[in-house]
């Protein structure tokens, strides 16, 4: 069983200023196994993640949170950049053309672009959903999403949503796979995860204020 971060911003983000050598250091000293650099719109920090991480204990994961018309969606497993502003079934065909996951981050959390709050998902191929996202300030969104993952049987995941690195693991999955990216996704795609953590305290509010208003100018 490996410790999974599957959705973190780096200094490619708009929103963010964290360094990917600082990333690196906390999933370190918070025994993070697997991380995923999820920037918005951007696989440049992930790809340049891939490239300066010389820590062979530490797996990074191919990543990017596209803004679809709906919402936002995690391509996990993705290399290359997806345009966005598109329809969120064609940004999710355009992640499984790549051989990625369509997971969806804070489903329904409004102010956050939740893609839940707008699309139905029943009409998506949906292969995921974070159940634990760090960076909820209030339980609601995250209980709803849990609750859509046991109706629908969607693997749940646990993910800190970090713009900033010391928050890097804060909500995390526990993944049963072997390190390398095929077997992450294939787990992930037959739920031998769980979504473990805790939630975000109202010390980081003030943090997170900036984060809310260069969303809503870049998201």
């Amino acid at each position: 069983m490996y410790k999974m971060d599957s959705h973190i911003h780096s200094e490619y983000s708009p929103d963010s200023k964290s360094k990917l050598k600082d990333i690196f250091k906390v999933a370190k000293n918070k025994n993070i196994d697997i991380i995923g650099i999820s920037d918005h719109n951007t696989v440049e920090g992930s790809k340049e993640a891939r490239k300066l991480n010389k820590n062979d204990d530490l797996l990074v994961i191919p990543s990017i949170e596209v803004s679809a018309l709906e919402g936002h969606i995690l391509g996990f497993g993705c290399e290359e950049k997806i345009k966005r502003d598109l329809e969120a079934a064609e940004t999710i065909d355009l992640i499984h053309d790549q051989g990625g996951l369509a997971i969806i981050p804070h489903p329904y959390c409004f102010y956050r672009h939740g893609l839940l709050c707008k699309a139905d998902y029943k009409e998506l191929k949906i292969d995921a959903i974070e159940t634990k996202n760090a960076r909820f300030i209030m339980g609601y969104c995250n209980n709803k999403a849990k609750k859509l993952s046991k109706k629908e049987n969607y693997p749940g995941l646990g993910a800190s949503d970090a713009h900033y690195y010391k928050f890097v693991g804060d909500c995390y999955s526990k993944i049963d796979c072997e390190k390398d990216i095929d077997s992450v996704l294939k787990s992930i795609k037959k739920a031998k995860v769980e979504a473990l953590g805790k939630g975000t305290s109202n010390i980081r509010l003030s943090k997170y204020l900036f984060d809310f208003k260069i969303l809503k100018k870049y998201g």
